[in-house]
């Protein structure tokens, strides 16, 4: 079961990667290993380096899958960020936080719907 798991992952970051490339992002890295972690996908909106947390699901069955972002992954996800920022020598440049959800099932002719949440919660 894991590997169809980490294969859904693997295509909703895919899926995430093109849709930002779309609306301009430029994508700077991919799971980036920081502390035992990974950030999903390092991005630059303009002159904003946005950290992006990509959140899959083959259906909505259980749950969006953006729900799957509770208290305990932002706060790991913001120190994943953080630790990131202090490693490139970041400190000075405007940072975001957003989330991906990519669903698969509920896609009408194959195509997976994306959402994209901006600024999706503070980095505490």
């Amino acid at each position: 079961m894991t590997s169809t798991r980490d294969e859904l992952g693997r295509r909703g970051e895919d899926e995430a990667a093109a849709y930002l490339r779309g609306l301009g992002y430029r994508i700077v890295g991919r799971r980036e290993r920081v502390l035992r972690g990974d950030i999903d996908i390092v991005a630059l909106d303009g002159r904003t380096v946005v950290f992006v947390e990509v959140r899959s699901r083959s259906d909505t069955a259980h749950g969006h899958p953006a729900e799957t972002v509770g208290h305990i992954k932002q706060r790991r996800i913001a120190e994943l960020a953080n630790a990131y920022i202090r490693r490139h020598r970041l400190q000075d440049a405007s940072v975001r936080i957003d989330v991906v959800a990519v669903t698969f099932a509920a896609a009408e002719g194959g195509k997976p719907v994306v959402e994209h949440y901006q600024n999706a919660f503070d980095s505490p």
